[in-house]
């Protein structure tokens, strides 16, 4: 029913030209593997742009629409569940992956609530609001990412620990991104932390706020940082080659946080990212990492885990959420 050779280059060519890091990080897995990591890659891809309205993670566009945006998300990716085409190629790969992996249409679910708190126009409240989005926009694929490397569905623990490392990617991300969000009217630092640090909502780039933003946003690089460590124990259970990709771009995301840490009230004059000598790096070192006997530090496991933020999904959903919203911990 599919033309999965046509489906996996069109897979390539997206992820070459949307993450040039993850690009380069999933040459490390097998063949079998990396061309199901780019066929799930173009759906999760796909899936943001629309919902943002933006092309291959570029600047937010109009934000209008977005109910009707996430409806489409929604009724293409349930002809993809059920193995039907769908007449868009990143949601026809969704299909193929779906059918190889087994991946599950609660991980699915998992991922577009996150595309509806966005579309809800939803800000976070608590530091658990703010985990709980990172969970459903990254964490959840991590998850499923971790399944199509072969992890067993009932492996737990390291399905959490898979989704440690997106909430780790996502909260650098936010870190980096605190400037271009607020040009699009969007904030992802919490209320509750704002109001510790006495920013008034909304004006968290006055100048005379600079200083409490950049502890703020120290606060969430640590907590970033947390997530990665978690990550990167639950990392030495894959195969060698899945681990040395998996640790590559745990040190490539990474860097993204520590980079917006270490400059401080600079951190958003220019879009932080790592140097193409940095990446192969951090590649080298994650080679080390990987050996065989090269065993990880323990790491503790962070405040909330994937079950825990799960279970704040179901119990409090999206639709429910809006704009100064109870916390879903309350």
């Amino acid at each position: 029913m599919f033309d999965r050779p046509a489906l996996v280059s069109h897979a390539r060519d997206t992820i070459a030209r949307g993450s040039k890091s993850f690009a380069a990080a999933s040459h490390l897995f097998d063949r079998a593997t990396r061309e199901r990591v780019w066929l799930l890659y173009a759906w999760c891809r796909v899936c943001d742009d629309i919902a943002d309205a933006q092309e291959l993670g570029g600047e937010l566009g109009d934000q209008s629409g977005a109910a009707e945006r996430l409806a489409t998300i929604r009724r293409l990716t349930d002809l993809a569940l059920a193995g039907l085409p769908t007449g868009r190629p990143e949601f026809d790969a969704f299909a193929v992956v779906v059918q190889e992996c087994g991946i599950t249409r609660s991980m699915a679910e998992d991922v577009i609530a996150g595309f509806a708190l966005d579309a809800a126009d939803w800000t976070p409240r608590s530091e658990a609001d703010l985990l709980r989005y990172c969970f459903h926009v990254a964490g959840a694929v991590g998850v499923m990412m971790a399944v199509v490397m072969g992890v067993a569905p009932d492996d737990e623990d390291t399905l959490d620990r898979a989704c440690d490392l997106g909430l780790a990617f996502q909260l650098g991300n936010i870190a980096r991104d605190v400037a271009e969000d607020d040009r699009a009217g969007r904030c992802y630092l919490p209320a509750e932390w704002l109001a510790e640090a006495d920013i008034p909502p909304g004006e968290q780039f006055r100048p005379l706020h600079r200083a409490a933003l950049v502890g703020a946003v120290a606060r969430m690089c640590r907590l970033a940082e947390d997530y990665e460590r978690s990550a990167r124990v639950g990392a030495a259970r894959l195969g060698f080659r899945q681990r040395w990709a998996v640790l590559s771009a745990a040190g490539i995301y990474g860097a993204i946080a520590r980079k917006v840490a270490a400059a401080g009230p600079r951190a958003w004059d220019r879009r932080v990212s790592t140097s193409g000598r940095a990446k192969l790096g951090f590649v080298a070192a994650a080679l080390l990492r990987a050996l065989p006997g090269a065993a990880p530090r323990e790491a503790s496991r962070p405040a909330l885990s994937r079950r825990e933020l799960h279970a704040l999904a179901v119990a409090r959903p999206a639709a429910a959420l809006r704009p100064g919203a109870a916390s879903p911990a309350e």
